[in-house]
């Protein structure tokens, strides 16, 4: 089998596979174009042709996954002493809510999303399984959701980032 083969069969199909599951263009191109140099890479190591559909899928869902990894970690908005926070839009009451969350929540984002572990590592580090892992964070982001909505009349935009404008007596102050 070519790699020829796989891109006439498969690339119509699969790259809306990709764009459904990230909703941006530019990242599904992306994602895309990484997944078929994967693809032409690896094919010597494909054992069964009848398997190369699934197999391709495969390689395009670890795509997915590793593109929505680094895009869920958690960055600063400032990186020099010169750029405050107020400067730089943040999301008024981002601290008081972490820190406000239940202590099993607050632990396993904290884990995740600012110190940039694995989920896989963070159940490994707090010595619980996976899944509970990922039903805390969960967990946690509807908490997060639900303040940002009511406290700061935050709301999400198509790309999953906060928008809108602080609307709180704390974000009034600062």
């Amino acid at each position: 089998m070519e790699t020829q083969d796989l891109w006439d069969n498969l690339q119509g199909e699969l790259y809306f596979f990709i764009l459904k599951s990230v909703k941006d263009k530019n990242a599904a191109n992306d994602i895309f174009q990484n997944t078929f140099l994967k693809i032409h890479k690896h094919l010597p190591q494909l054992k069964k042709e009848d398997k190369a559909k699934a197999w391709a899928y495969q390689i395009a869902r670890n795509e997915i996954a590793d593109h929505l990894a680094k895009a869920s970690r958690y960055v600063p908005l400032w990186d020099n002493e010169e750029t405050t926070p107020q400067q730089d839009a943040d999301p008024c009451c981002f601290d008081r809510f972490i820190n406000g969350l239940p202590h099993p929540y607050k632990e396993v984002i904290t884990l995740v999303y600012i110190k940039g572990q694995k989920q896989k590592e963070a159940a490994q580090t707090l010595g619980i399984s996976l899944e509970n892992v990922k039903i805390r964070i969960r967990r946690a982001k509807d908490i997060l959701k639900k303040n940002f909505k009511e406290c700061c009349k935050f709301e999400l935009d198509e790309k999953g980032r906060l928008k809108g404008e602080p609307n709180c007596t704390v974000c009034n102050t600062e």
